[in-house]
């Protein structure tokens, strides 16, 4: 069992990565205008990169805990997921969507 929940670890630590893509996929294909594209493609990503420092890493200077973390987590996979279908990607959305909903009641059953 030790080995699935490190599995399910990794899926978490990887879609939070994958948060951080898809807003800068979002964010290039916004506009056909060069800079808004380089504004929203690198911008968005380095926005969400300090709320996660601030709010939501291990070492966050404002660590959030009970139902604020909650509000926090499904405010950063839920960008992931608008963001991928704003994109254009709406079934990588949904299948996003699914893998993080399972993922994170997985991680909150084992208390992970």
């Amino acid at each position: 069992m030790g080995v699935i929940k490190g599995i399910n670890l990794g899926v978490i630590f990887l879609m939070e990565l994958a948060v951080l893509a898809a807003a800068g996929l979002w964010g290039f294909t916004f506009r056909p205008q060069l800079i808004w594209r380089l504004l929203l493609g690198l911008g968005g990503p380095a926005v969400l990169i300090v709320l996660w420092g601030m709010f939501g890493a291990p070492t966050a200077s404002h660590k959030l805990h009970g139902a604020a973390r909650v509000v926090f987590e499904l405010g950063w996979f839920g960008t992931g997921v608008v963001a991928l279908a704003a994109a254009g990607y709406l079934t990588r959305a949904v299948i996003f969507a699914v893998i993080g909903i399972v993922s994170k009641t997985l991680a909150v059953v084992w208390h992970q």
